[in-house]
């Protein structure tokens, strides 16, 4: 794997800024470069600075650094990691670049200034050895490389990063005509261990592959919209989930993007794809054309293909009517196809179930299907050599459930083909006789390569697990609805949730203490993970308000003593037990890693003990286990207590999610020896390379009688809350509920240093999550979190 430390960025607009946040996440010193301004700005001026001044020299580089810190979705993981990226000139610093192992130009998409950036500023000073890259979105490299030095062509390639590149897993790399294969590959595999990339190689071609099929697709959608008379909103129900596409769907997607980023690449698309079959395609309609002058651009400007405006009767929502050129309020049209494609339990199975359907949406779906599906099939090998490369950009780029060669064999091909041939669409004759595109064979997966016409292997990393090929090959040791025990290889078994959202059941509360016991016996090490959309959202919070509704006090106290046994096997199980969550880790997902030995994260977590805001307190240990880690490291650090104890409180009280696996350690809930991985790939490899670490020395915890904070610690918690609700910060239930939480995670009503146990502190919190679900304010707040989801303050 290359060896890079230091890297530049050359243009500091929103790509080129949020590119170098990105690198600084990863543990990289950035030096970032932008123009010299023409002249000083008014404010300047003011202060008596000139064009000599760094102030005034370095400013656009320095505006782009400052506009970091406030950007939304935020791109450092940590703020503090700004420190990590230094500004400057193309002018003051370019002999800077000699430092740097890795030079990324991002500059304005523009062929003959990112010439004249490489030929001033880069080649007089790159040092030796080091690569340098385009993030050009669709410009030729060739072309590029063509005022590049012999050696260095070797050295030069696209990495085109999806914005923002903190959040987009998807990294296309296309090397010029002269690049070394194994600087290439070795590039390629530090942009996916480091910076967490899924790596899509593509060829020199306009817009390469995800945008080149994903813009298209969307244009087919005007197409098809327009031809069918149908609406924004309609299109959109359909477009999106249904047809495993993202829930942005067609027009949400692109408010998100920019109507004038689409328009850009259809543009570039259709100006350069002169021989493409379908280039009318890209042309896109005039009244598309009328929505960017009138900057209806989307998100940025507040309107789009959507806009919301805030009313009397709240926040109300419109779509844009292209035929009468107005905005008119959301309908929310319902489809008996999309009803019925819901009710399927897999993405193969809805794209399958819809197409087949016959209302007007289930013939929208074909049509875009066959379109898209066709042009991808027929952009082999234009724009990427093989259907992995194609099916990966577009699920890692434009966030599809499945790729387009996925979706031909979840509709089938042969019957693709002949629907297809039905509607006179051009089938190529090449796709005739492929009876899939994957297939799986004793645990291996094959995709059907179109050059050779056989199956080749796909290949997979050594330290990637993939659960499903592992279930077909190693089969699975035990399972129910909604959880199994797999063997992961080397004594590591992986309890894996597989119920809807991954809420927790007692089914899965039961297999993890079966779990823990098996392991014991046969194993040495447990992995706590899935892969599917999301770790875990804690409880069943309907069946939590169907209990209360029935009147089932007794049964729910039971269910909440089943999820306290199952954290604390977790916790003092005889071998080592590593939490491997991402994305959402909520409620009980975070309970359950609070306990664990060790947690491997996905840089992408969002954790947090969030049942205060439907009127509850974590109660599957949560709550005792903040408490405990307070009482230890006060103990531990010879500190005080309370202010810990607080900050833990306020964790709780204000429902605190870290917004990634970094700020989950300054929360408190991931601790020294707890680490993240940058590539949600190797997120259960390296998760299990941890458990194997741990079990070579592992010493089981026993429990241990702590110190209690006390009746003190609660106290100052609640006079601080009295005072929020004199002043009307808080509700009357708010201040109730946040003194029952007080109580709790201060150890009870006892005096300071009382020795106590962690059942003592468990009990009281399984006694006060009963008593809460007995009141009706509680009851409010669930029933709105179902019927909003948003939680209610009464």
């Amino acid at each position: 794997m290359k060896k890079i430390k230091r890297a530049a960025i050359l243009g500091s607009g929103v790509m080129g800024a949020t590119i170098a946040a990105h690198l600084a996440n990863a543990g990289l010193k950035v030096l970032m470069l932008d123009i010299v301004p023409g002249e000083p700005d008014e404010q300047e001026k003011s202060q008596g600075l000139t064009l000599q001044s760094p102030e005034v020299r370095n400013r656009i580089a320095r505006n782009g650094l400052n506009s970091l810190l406030s950007m939304k979705p935020a791109p450092f993981l940590l703020k503090e990691y700004a420190s990590r990226i230094e500004i400057g000139n193309f002018e003051d610093h370019a002999a800077r670049l000699e430092e740097c192992d890795w030079v990324l130009e991002v500059v304005l998409e523009n062929m003959e200034i990112k010439k004249k950036v490489f030929q001033e500023t880069v080649v007089p000073n790159l040092k030796a050895g080091a690569v340098l890259s385009t993030n050009t979105s669709g410009l030729s490299v060739n072309e590029m490389a063509g005022v590049l030095p012999e050696p260095l062509k070797k050295r030069f390639m696209v990495t085109h990063f999806f914005n923002p590149p903190r959040y987009m897993r998807l990294m296309e790399v296309v090397g010029c005509e002269q690049a070394d294969p194994e600087v290439v590959r070795d590039m390629a595999e530090f942009l996916n261990r480091r910076l967490g990339k899924g790596i899509v190689y593509c060829k020199d071609t306009p817009n390469f592959v995800a945008n080149r099929i994903g813009v298209y697709s969307i244009a087919k959608c005007l197409e098809h919209m327009m031809d069918m008379d149908m609406s924004v909103e309609e299109v959109d129900a359909v477009a999106g989930k249904p047809t495993g596409r993202p829930k942005t769907a067609a027009f949400k997607t692109s408010d998100l993007v920019g109507l004038d980023t689409m328009a850009h690449v259809a543009g570039n698309s259709y100006e350069a794809l002169t021989d493409d079959e379908e280039r009318e395609t890209f042309k896109l309609p005039g009244w598309f054309e009328e929505m960017i002058q009138n900057r209806q651009l989307g998100n940025k400007t507040g309107q789009g293909f959507y806009k919301k405006e805030k009313t009397d009767q709240g926040l109300q929502r419109y779509f844009w009517d292209y035929k009468n050129k107005e905005y008119v309020p959301i309908q929310k049209p319902k489809f008996e196809s999309v009803k019925f494609a819901r009710m399927a339990k897999t993405t193969a199975e809805r794209i399958k179930a819809i197409v087949q359907r016959q209302d007007r949406a289930a013939e929208f779906a074909w049509r875009n299907l066959r379109d898209t599906l066709l042009y991808s099939f027929k952009r082999i090998p234009e724009i990427a050599d093989d259907v992995l490369n194609i099916d990966n950009a577009m699920k890692w780029g434009f966030n599809w459930e499945l790729g387009p060669f996925e979706m031909l064999d979840a509709i089938g091909v042969d019957y693709f083909v002949q629907r297809a041939r039905k509607d006179q669409a051009a089938v190529p004759k090449e796709l005739e006789g492929i009876e899939r595109f994957y297939r799986v064979e004793n645990g291996k997966r094959f995709y059907f390569d179109l050059k050779t016409r056989t199956y080749q292997e796909v290949p997979v990393k050594e330290d990637v697990i993939e659960l499903p090929l592992l279930k077909k090959s190693r089969g699975v040791v035990e399972k129910n609805d909604n959880a199994s025990i797999l063997d992961l290889g080397d004594g590591i078994f992986c309890l894996e949730f597989h119920s809807p959202q991954n809420s927790l059941s007692d089914d899965m509360i039961d297999l993890t203490e079966r779990c823990v016991q098996l392991v014991e016996d046969q194993g040495q090490g447990i992995v706590i993970g899935n892969q599917g959309e999301r770790f875990s959202v804690g409880a069943n919070l309907f069946m939590v308000a169907v209990g209360i509704a029935e009147g089932k006090f007794d049964e729910i106290d039971q269910s909440v003593r089943k999820i306290q046994n199952a954290t604390m096997a977790l916790k003092y199980a005889h071998v080592p037990v590593v939490a491997a969550p991402f994305q959402m880790a909520l409620g009980g997902g975070c309970e359950y890693c609070l306990h664990c030995d060790a947690i491997n994260a996905h840089v992408e977590t969002y954790m947090g003990l969030v049942e205060m805001g439907v009127g509850l307190l974590p109660a599957g240990g949560g709550t005792k286990e903040m408490c405990v880690r307070a009482a230890q490291m006060a103990e531990r650090y010879g500190i005080e207590v309370q202010p810990l104890i607080f900050k833990f409180f306020e964790n709780i009280a204000m429902a605190k999610v870290c917004m990634g696996a970094a700020e989950a350690f300054g929360l408190g809930y991931m601790r020294e020896g707890d680490s993240m991985s940058m590539d949600i790939g190797s997120l259960l490899g390296d998760a299990k390379q941890k458990a194997v670490s741990l079990a070579k020395t592992y010493i089981p915890r026993f429990p241990q009688p702590f110190k209690a904070p006390g009746r003190d610690a609660a106290a100052s918690i609640k006079s601080q809350l009295w005072n929020m609700k004199e002043g009307g910060f808080i509700s009357e239930y708010d201040y109730e509920l946040g003194s029952t939480v007080a109580l709790v995670i201060s150890g009870g009503d006892v005096d300071p240093g009382t020795l106590i146990t962690e059942q003592y502190v468990l009990d009281l919190e399984r006694e006060a999550f009963v008593r809460l679900c007995r009141n009706q304010k509680t009851v409010d707040r669930i029933e709105h979190m179902l019927k909003t989801n948003k939680p209610l303050r009464n």
